[in-house]
This record gives structure tokens, sequence and C-alpha cells, in this order.
């Protein structure tokens, strides 16, 4: 078991961008952060600017854990940290998966992950939720890190525990990852079997809820509002028809309720006909 203590000391040098958190640890810094330089992302007008985990900290930044439902927690930072996501953590009978990985990790974090029985895999639904990925890893005696294999040019630190990935497989038993692409080619969507029986799907940014979980909708990038196609909207909607879930979490604190998997269709049907011309004549 590694020694969390040390780690967690270790880590307030442990460089990240100051923009989307993503970890770049102790090496030599790039000139810009190969996740804010893409269209997807952004880097500031004034620059790249760089931060440790150590001085979040001492900014009053804590990790903030909340149950979104049995056997689900969200492990979120406030004030936020980067672009603000919610990390997922899956907890089973078979081990516990974070999906989507915060760019702070603390005391707070580690105890509750802890509680709950550790960690056995973190999986990122695409780049910019890499967060300090390495760091949770090592909290927890080197927990492998799951990276599509599609997206490895964006992985700006390679952890000894980063294993690469293209098929579809059980990360644990009842715990499916597929890429659904879209978002980044590597998008990768999270599929278990919630308390009550009925499937629960982490999409990422891959398929955003809509106000109240009414709706979703699909873009290549969400703060430069870049849509997608309709052929790779339909594609996508088309791939998660294939799987059974009643209720959808993005990588925030979005959250399709009930009814998710007809949401998927309904929104990406309509999606379709307005980026194919078919509502011309309303607009």
């Amino acid at each position: 078991m590694s020694d969390r203590s040390t780690i967690l000391r270790d880590a307030a040098d442990h460089v990240v961008c100051a923009t989307c958190a993503v970890e770049h640890g102790r090496g030599p810094l790039p000139d810009v952060c190969v996740i804010c330089d893409d269209e997807r992302q952004w880097v500031p007008r004034s620059g790249q600017a760089w931060t440790t985990v150590g001085r979040l900290l001492e900014a009053g930044h804590r990790t903030v854990v909340e149950e979104l439902e049995p056997g689900l927690l969200g492990i979120g930072t406030e004030p936020s940290v980067g672009i603000g996501q919610t990390g997922k953590l899956v907890v089973t009978d078979h081990g516990n998966v974070l999906f989507d990985v915060p760019g702070l990790i603390d005391d707070g974090a580690v105890a509750a992950i802890e509680s709950r029985g550790g960690l056995a895999a973190i999986v990122a639904s695409h780049p910019h939720m890499y967060g300090v990925q390495s760091l949770y890893s090592r909290a927890f005696a080197d927990a492998p890190i799951l990276v599509a294999r599609a997206d490895a040019s964006f992985l700006p630190l390679h952890a000894p525990a980063v294993r690469l990935w293209d098929e579809a497989h059980d990360v644990l038993p009842g715990v499916r990852l597929e890429q659904i692409g879209g978002h980044f080619p590597g998008s990768t969507v999270a599929l278990f079997t919630g308390a009550d029986g009925s499937g629960v799907l982490l999409s990422g940014d891959g398929i955003f809820p809509g106000p109240e979980g009414r709706t979703v909708s699909f873009l290549r990038s969400y703060p430069n509002r870049i849509p997608l196609s309709a052929a790779v909207v339909r594609r996508i909607a088309d791939q998660v028809a294939q799987l059974d879930f009643d209720r959808l979490y993005n990588n925030f604190r979005g959250v399709v309720p009930a009814g998710a998997g007809e949401v998927v269709e309904r929104s990406a049907q309509r999606y379709v006909e307005w980026v194919s011309g078919e509502h011309d004549d309303l607009t």
C-alpha cells in the first residue's frame, strides 16, 4: 500500500495547467498546455499560466464529495479548479472506478475513496478530464489509469500506471467502457448497474444533458460552440442505443434522471434534422 501522507506532501509541487487543471508533473513544461492549445479549449489572452496542487490548496480550494445515488459519488472542487468538473466514483462489490478526475487531490478526497474501498481503476472520458490522475493512482497502490489510445497524443504526463486501450470491455465486472468518439476520437462512456437494478451511463462530454435533463446535446467544443456533423451524432446515438440505461450523468453536474435512453435518441434526431438543414425554413 502506498504511503498516502507522503504522496500528498509530494503533490504540493505537482504542476497543473491553471486553465484546465490537467497535470504536467515536475518535468520540463511545454510553452503551452497541449490540452488548451486546441480548438476545443482555449489559452487565455494573458498567455499560458501554471499552478501547483500546493498553491491551489493554499488558495483555499478543497475537494467536495457527495452521494449522487447509491453506489455513485461525485468528487468536485470548491471553489472550482480548472474547468470545474465533477469526477464520478463508481462503487461496486468488485472494486471502485474513478471516472473523470478532478484537478485537485487532498486528504478529504483520499479519505472518502479509502472509506469506500479504494480504487481498482481510473478512467478519463476524454483528455479534458485527465486532471491529476497520476496522483490518485499513486495514492491507491498505483491503480491502473486507462487512456484511450486514440487520444494518447493529448496525454501530457505518461505515468507508469497508464494503460492504453481500444476495445470495449468490462473494466470491472459490471462496469463497461465503450468509446463513442465525437467530442474526441476516444471519448468514452461507462455503463454500470445502479443499486435499483437499472442501467446508469456516465457520458463525460460525449453526451451533454440540457436543463433539467429533458434533452441532451453533442458538440466538438462546448466553450467554442463547434458542432459535430449529423452523421457523427447519428453514429453516437446508434451506438448507445445498444446499451440499456435509465439515467445519465455528465462530467459536471448534469443528469438525465429517468428515461435517458429515450432522451438521447429523441435529442439526437432533433440535432440531425437541424444540422442537416431540414428546418432551414424556420430560420
